[in-house]
């Protein structure tokens, strides 16, 4: 009897080594997460939305570190070379699978140094301007800039709002159109308010609150039909660009070899709060449309953008080197 009961408190204490191990005692202390772009922008408001959430549902600080620069690299590159412990996190957009390309060498390798944890969402972007100019709309934008010029602010270099501003003003509408990259969609609607910039192309959730202010007018959303959180703001489409269509993402990486069940757990957590009545309206109300799915969706996800993104950089012959 003594024997079994020796056996069975070893077994126990085996299991136990071995739950941990494998990750089923996550997290016992505060989580980093890496943002790839400044303050007040897309990303960055994604991840405290959420991050606020998870920590509550984790029980650990939930710690943001924003690192923006050289398109979302200089984060990217931090989080590839830390422990695969599950402890530090990278929060990036559709800018990742753009530098795939874009960099002929980014600093890391996004299929060998990361593994995908979670998409959070999507949403299309969006041209506007400072309340006070003359610009009605799109149309009357391009037409203002005809034989002048305009200058475009986005979230940096290699960004899909940069892509998204080239093909349109250059290579749809004829524009010398010069391009004004900064850390992140909060620094450049900051220059946009300060009228420093003419012309904004970005993500949708940092612009649509002065929007909706008054601060700031919406000429155009690159979506193929208009959006809720912006009901009267026409598609590019109806500016007669048909077909024009540019979305970006938010998700969450990990360092590559992060065990598996941490993968999977993180995962849950944030599909599951991604799912909360109250994270879908606060979403929706700065036009991102969650989309939660497993990790393996989301590497799927991953590969096609960047396959797609790479097809876009070599038509339009950005290059960041």
């Amino acid at each position: 009897m003594r024997t079994m009961l020796a056996c069975s408190m070893i077994a126990c204490v085996v299991a136990s080594f071995s739950l941990a191990v494998h990750g089923q005692a996550y997290p016992t202390k505060p989580v980093r997460v890496v943002v790839a772009f400044a303050a007040g922008g897309f990303a960055d408001g994604v991840a405290r939305l959420v991050g606020q959430k998870l920590s509550e549902r984790l029980g650990q600080p939930v710690v943001i570190d924003n690192r923006g620069g050289a398109g979302g690299n200089i984060a990217a590159r931090l989080v590839a070379g830390a422990p695969a412990d599950g402890y530090t996190l990278l929060v990036s957009t559709a800018a990742i699978s753009i530098n795939a390309r874009l960099y002929k060498n980014p600093g890391y390798d996004i299929s060998r140094d990361f593994v995908p944890v979670a998409l959070t969402g999507s949403t299309p972007g969006l041209f506007a301007v400072h309340a006070s100019n003359p610009a009605r709309s799109l149309q009357d934008l391009i037409r203002m800039a005809k034989g002048k010029g305009l200058n475009y602010a986005t979230a940096g270099v290699g960004s899909s709002s940069h892509l998204a501003g080239d093909y349109l003003f250059r290579s749809l509408a004829g524009l010398n159109a010069t391009h004004v990259p900064f850390q992140g969609g909060g620094p450049a609607v900051a220059a946009a308010l300060a009228q420093q910039v003419e012309v904004l192309s970005l993500s949708m959730p940092p612009v649509v609150p002065h929007i909706k202010s008054g601060r700031l007018k919406g000429l155009a959303v690159s979506s193929l039909s208009r959006v809720a959180a912006l009901p009267d703001v026409p598609t590019v489409t109806e500016a007669g660009f048909p077909g024009f269509e540019e979305r970006s993402w938010v998700g969450y990486f990990a360092p590559a070899k992060t065990p598996a069940a941490i993968v999977k757990k993180l995962n849950r957590e944030i599909s599951q709060i991604l799912a909360l009545a109250e994270i879908i309206a606060r979403l929706d109300a700065l036009g991102l449309e969650p989309q939660p799915g497993s990790p393996a969706a989301f590497a799927s996800y991953l590969s096609a953008e960047v396959a797609r993104w790479s097809r876009i950089v070599q038509a339009t012959g950005i290059t960041a080197d």
